[in-house]
């Protein structure tokens, strides 16, 4: 989720021409040939479907959404999945691509080698399918062994920098946010002020939080670490997902996966570092920016719907965005999270 696309790129229903129909001549075109049947998977931000293939197997497609990212962006994120898996690491790369006429269709295949296609201002990839469940949580052996797999995928991110991929900040995620929220004019005037004045103290701390940890190190991160990004198999854990990659502190992959009170938190966190640093050593200052991470999460989501809003999909997925209670509710939260950064 990203709140600094511009406005003008998600106006409207962008993936309105995208019918059945479109996908798997899209899919035919880049050597997917399909026996007819799709699926479509759950996803807010990008269109993504399930396909069988000719032959019994089955691929995923992702049609990303217009303007929200850069083709440099798309593929450094290809890059890196591909950097991952060929080191053996489980996270599902996009396949390459190879062109097949199709009519009506003129495609263009970015990369190299190529895993991006575009067709106008509609851009795509393919990935093999991959299932499997969630994770046990609370399970001190299963958060042992995500561990080790962030510690391995860490340990490769910090091999080289992301030239073109956003920096997970207080900037992008949390002032950028409240901009767009203060634009989008979402707020009713009964809760701007509260609601400001709150975002603004939050931003304040957060600050202060980062400034006081020297030398913080910033590498490549999965960026939008939570359960649902990571899926269970026989072999253990695998991401299927990379599209809010960056650049950003390694805590940024751990917070995600905590829940509970304080005591349990910390439970969770050391079986977590546990195996982590059987693969990547861990700056223990940055357990500080936990709780700042969490602000900045709250007024980023916020801002992502505000920015989706014009698409009919949002209004559908979040009915209650932009109300009264909403806003009570956020206004709530960011005391909470004051007193919670106050704690320490």
């Amino acid at each position: 989720m990203t709140p600094d696309a511009p406005a003008a790129a998600t106006a409207g229903a962008p993936f309105s021409e995208l019918t059945p129909h479109r996908s798997l001549d899209l899919l035919d075109a880049v050597g997917q040939r399909t026996d007819g049947r799709l699926l479509q998977l759950n996803s807010y931000e990008n269109r993504v479907v399930l396909a069988m293939l000719e032959g019994g197997d089955a691929v995923v497609a992702k049609f990303y959404r217009p303007g929200r990212w850069s083709d440099e962006q798309i593929l450094e994120e290809h890059g890196f999945a591909r950097e991952l898996a060929e080191a053996e690491i489980p996270v599902v790369a996009p396949l390459v691509l190879e062109s097949t006429p199709v009519a009506g269709i003129e495609l263009d295949l970015l990369g190299h080698p190529p895993t991006l296609a575009r067709v106008g201002a509609m851009r795509y990839s393919v990935s093999p399918r991959r299932a499997g469940r969630a994770p046990e949580l609370d399970d001190p052996e299963t958060l042992t062994w995500i561990g080790r797999f962030l510690g391995r995928i860490h340990a490769i991110g910090r091999r080289a920098p992301f030239r073109h991929r956003r920096r997970l900040d207080i900037d992008s995620l949390g002032h950028g946010a409240v901009s767009t929220l203060v634009q989008a004019d979402l707020l009713g005037p009964e809760h701007r002020e509260r609601w400001l004045r709150a975002a603004t103290e939050v931003l304040k701390i957060v600050a202060r939080r980062f400034e006081a940890v020297d030398g913080l190190r910033w590498q490549r991160v999965h960026g939008d670490c939570h359960p649902g990004n990571l899926l269970w198999s026989a072999t253990g854990p695998h991401f299927v997902d990379l599209d809010d990659c960056g650049t950003g502190v390694a805590v940024h992959d751990f917070w995600m996966l905590l829940s509970g009170d304080p005591a349990a938190e910390r439970i969770q966190l050391a079986c977590l570092l546990e195996g982590y640093e059987d693969f990547c050593d861990f700056d223990r200052r940055e357990l500080q920016l936990v709780e700042p991470l969490r602000a900045l999460r709250m007024l980023h989501h916020s801002a992502w719907i505000a920015q989706r809003w014009s698409d009919p999909a949002f209004p559908v997925a979040f009915p209650w965005f932009g109300s009264g209670a909403y806003w009570e509710q956020q206004v709530s939260q960011l005391h909470e999270q004051l007193q919670r950064l106050a704690d320490g």
